[in-house]
């Protein structure tokens, strides 16, 4: 029989309803009666003592939120009766110890990934083009047409054929139904593109953190090379490009084709050479095969979209075991979206290695937080429509929640934005909470594989690195079956246990590096990128 409540942890006096509750019910649970006071659904929280405005509402062990209006025992917690709370963090307080997973039946796994001359391993080969401005976006379209039709064969889709059907079938003609069945020129390679609204207009700073991200794309060991265009006048400039990838990789050897508009001239002309240079550039990259590695040589982003109430319970904590035992084995994990680690900044201060690693992480936290307020906004805006509708009522509580994707491993690294990730273990990086923008960034920091945690369903995916889609719950794993690779929602029947979907996860995540399955994202040809503007986005 199914449970129908769950506290996350011992210390929380709210509980998870992991069914819909009907009003009069009953519930024996944790040795006590406690009677529902009204209709509760699924994934919503209900009071497991009595509340007077102003008492401290603790869920995940940390304070969430405060009680606006008396709440009673059995009651419906919602945001008319909760508002957001957080308590105060100053700096560390202790050292949170850390107890390692046993990681022998992992420790001589190993994926067939792509090596770089700098050490780093692929887990995909990708030719990438991008633009350093958006004026040459339109010409990064015309080269995608080209190169997508005549490297990599696309076969018709679906909705081609039917479009097609319709047509013949209204002028008369019999046609070829079927769609391309050629073979792709090269297997060893993808050819991927970029378009951006930035790299002119705003700020000069806005250029420098978008320089510094496209720079981290190209470092990124998914990677083989890129081309970029540039139009010549933009702030932008070729040079500053050029700066920031010699400051993530001074050594680097990876061929990198630029070209400049203005200083070529005619369209026709930089396009010619572009084709010609590329497709000599893209044949020696399809040389490289892929070669076991370790399991240290994955970074995995960490990251949640469109979450529910059992995001935090099912999805969350299963990435959390799954980065532990990758960091346990040497590999990297990136943590990031700091708008939703706004009430769990005590634990993360306690659990850095360094002193100076929990100052940053504050301070990042403190200058986002000011940023937010100064645009009117604040972090406890955050949960969106859909979060509050399926039982994440406030910022602390959805941010509790989504915190446990980082497991409880020691936190090695605080990068901010555009910084390139090379510690071993878990860090954390300073991003939005946006999907897309937070995906960016973390690929952009050297993610070769991102773990995206959903309870609503999102089709996100990425350009370079794949995006394996874990869904809270299997309803949404059935009704959304063309974008969920991993369904955690036997931890909210009772059929799995955190730790057995973990283990099913690792071994999916084996898989996809090496090329033997494909995310559902890559499948749909879900390629997404919005860099940041920093400070106008939660």
């Amino acid at each position: 029989m199914q449970k129908k409540l769950i506290k996350v942890n011992p210390s929380d006096n709210v509980a998870v309803a992991l069914v819909n509750l009907t009003q009069g019910e009953e519930i024996q649970f944790e040795g006590e009666l406690i009677k529902v006071l009204t209709d509760v659904k699924m994934k919503h929280k209900i009071a497991m003592t009595a509340f007077d405005k102003g008492d401290r509402i603790i869920m995940y062990g940390v304070l969430v939120g405060k009680a606006s209006e008396r709440i009673e025992k059995g009651g419906l917690l919602s945001t008319l009766n909760v508002k957001h709370e957080s308590d105060k963090v100053t700096g560390k307080t202790e050292t949170i110890g850390w107890t390692v997973p046993n990681v022998d039946k992992w420790k001589n796994r190993t994926f067939q990934g792509y090596h770089r001359e700098d050490g780093q391993v692929g887990t995909e080969n990708v030719w990438l083009f991008f633009p350093l401005v958006f004026c040459e976006n339109r010409n990064i379209e015309i080269l995608k047409d080209i190169f997508e039709k005549e490297l990599m064969k696309p076969k018709e889709n679906d909705y081609q054929l039917l479009l097609r059907s319709l047509v013949n079938s209204e002028s008369g003609v019999e046609g070829n139904s079927g769609g391309s069945n050629e073979t792709d020129l090269f297997k060893n390679i993808e050819v991927k593109f970029i378009t951006h609204q930035g790299g002119c207009g705003g700020i000069r700073q806005d250029s420098h953190s978008l320089a510094k991200l496209l720079a981290g794309y190209v470092n990124n060991p998914n990677v083989a090379g890129a081309t970029v265009l540039s139009l010549g006048c933009q702030n932008l400039q070729i040079q500053i490009f050029k700066d920031a990838l010699n400051e993530i990789n001074p050594n680097s050897t990876k061929p990198v084709l630029i070209y400049d508009q203005q200083q070529i001239g005619t369209i026709d002309a930089m396009l010619s050479s572009v084709v010609k240079d590329t497709f000599e550039a893209i044949k020696k990259a399809n040389e490289l095969e892929r070669a076991p590695a370790p399991l240290s040589k994955l970074t995995i982003g960490l990251e949640c979209g469109g979450s529910d109430g059992f995001s935090g319970i099912s999805a969350n904590p299963t990435l959390g075991v799954t980065s532990d035992l990758l960091t346990a084995l040497g590999g990297t994990t990136i943590l990031s979206e700091f708008p939703e680690l706004c009430g769990v900044e005590q634990e993360l201060v306690n659990r850095c290695n360094e002193e100076e690693d929990g100052v940053r992480f504050l301070e990042l936290m403190k200058w986002y937080e000011k940023t937010v307020v100064d645009a009117g906004s604040g972090f406890d805006m955050n949960p969106s429509p859909g979060n509050i509708k399926d039982g994440l009522i406030t910022d602390a509580m959805k941010s509790a929640g989504a915190a446990k994707k980082g497991g409880t491993s020691p936190i090695v690294g605080v990068s901010d934005y555009g910084e390139y990730i090379s510690k071993p273990g878990l860090n954390l990086l300073c991003t939005p909470g946006n999907d897309v923008e937070c995906t960016t960034a973390m690929v952009g920091s050297g993610a070769n594989m991102v773990l995206f945690t959903t309870g609503l369903g999102t089709p996100t995916g990425n350009p370079i690195a794949p995006v394996v889609k874990v869904s809270s719950n299997s309803e949404l794993a059935r009704k959304m079956s063309d974008i969920i690779d991993i369904d955690t929602g036997g931890i909210i029947t009772g059929e799995k246990s955190i730790e057995e979907m973990a283990d099913e996860m690792l071994e999916f995540i084996i898989n996809v590096a090496s090329g033997t399955i494909k995310t559902k994202a890559a499948i749909l040809n879900q390629n997404d990128f919005i860099p940041w503007k920093r400070g106008v986005s939660l």
